[in-house]
This record gives C-alpha cells, structure tokens and sequence, in this order.
C-alpha cells in the first residue's frame, strides 16, 4: 500500500521540460558573455551561451540551442557582446510571476505525423543592436507569443576580447552591413 501512494506521489509531479534559447536576427550575430538564472531561496547558477547567429522570426525563427531549466527561474540576468556595433550589453529581466502559468496552456503544434498540443515549454530571448530584448514564449517555431519587451543598457567589457571574432563576423556579413546598416530599433 506505502509503495502504491508513493508512486502516486512522484507520478504528479509536473513533467514539462522547461528550456530557454538565446537567439539573434540574422547577420547581426551576438556572444553570449554570460547567462545567469535565479530561482529564489532554491538556487541560482549560470549557464554558458556562447555565439548566436540567425534567427530571430521568420521561418527559422525564433531559433536557437535551448538548454533546460530547474527550477523555472524568477530573475535572468543576460550579458552579450554585439559583433556588428562592438558593443557589450547587460540586461535583468524579472520573469512575470504568472508567466510560468501562461506557458502551461496548450498551444498547438505539427509533428511529422500529426497536429498536437501542448505547453510552450521554452523561453525565448531574444538580443538586437541597439540593445533590443524580447522575449517568446513558444513550443515550436512558428507558433511564438511575445511576452515582454524591454531595453538593455550598455555593459562592461573590451571589444578587443573579440577582435579574431569579430575579424570572421565581418568577412561573413560585412558586406551585408555596409549595404543595409545596423537597425538599432523597429526590432
């Protein structure tokens, strides 16, 4: 009877795999100086990002590794290095206490065989020029929800820390920037 009940227990426990992706528009690539998570009072840690290159929306967008969370963090706190303006930006967003709630309702998707549904397990954040944050909410490209937008302020760092970086970003998109410049809003 003990191993009946117990099972029962762990059987609810909620089995969602929560995620979150940074992502980037497309030819204005971005380093991922650091990722830090807090859920508080339970635990904070960071997670390494890296370079982020294409895609922001469209067809390939929003995309991105994502990585799994837990706990679902209340605070993120993003650092980024933007190779088209050679800048650092620093950001902390404040996660809406409900918005865990809002990514549990069923939102439908395609798979390879059929239509399903189900909860937009994974967070989206997205970094422009100009310091442009936005966030999805999303369990598949195509089917994103906008939840907050915000603006990230100017942060610490050496751009010469990327010149070999930011010497091949350019030999891929330089010629893309001089043509259409660098938008820092309508993003």
């Amino acid at each position: 009877m003990v191993l009946l009940v117990s099972g029962c227990a762990t059987s609810t426990k909620e089995s969602i795999p929560w995620g979150i992706k940074v992502v980037a528009p497309k030819h204005y690539d971005i380093w991922g100086v650091g990722l830090f998570l807090e859920k508080t009072g339970e635990r904070s840690w960071r997670q390494p990002v890296g370079y982020v290159s294409c895609c922001w929306k469209g067809p390939r967008g929003p995309s991105g590794s994502s990585v799994g969370v837990d706990p679902f963090p209340e605070l993120i706190l993003i650092h980024w290095f933007s190779f088209a303006e050679q800048k650092y930006y620093v950001k902390l967003i404040k996660v809406p206490p409900d918005l865990q709630d809002r990514m549990r309702e069923p939102a439908t998707y395609k798979t390879q065989v059929d239509v399903r549904s189900g909860p937009r397990h994974t967070m989206a954040i997205g970094l422009a020029p100009g310091g442009t944050v936005v966030v999805w909410i999303m369990n598949q490209i195509g089917n994103e929800v906008e939840v907050m937008r915000m603006q990230a302020s100017e942060g610490p760092g050496d751009p010469d820390d990327f010149e070999v970086g930011t010497r091949n970003y350019l030999e891929k998109h330089g010629d893309y920037l001089k043509e259409h410049g660098i938008p820092t809003e309508g993003w």
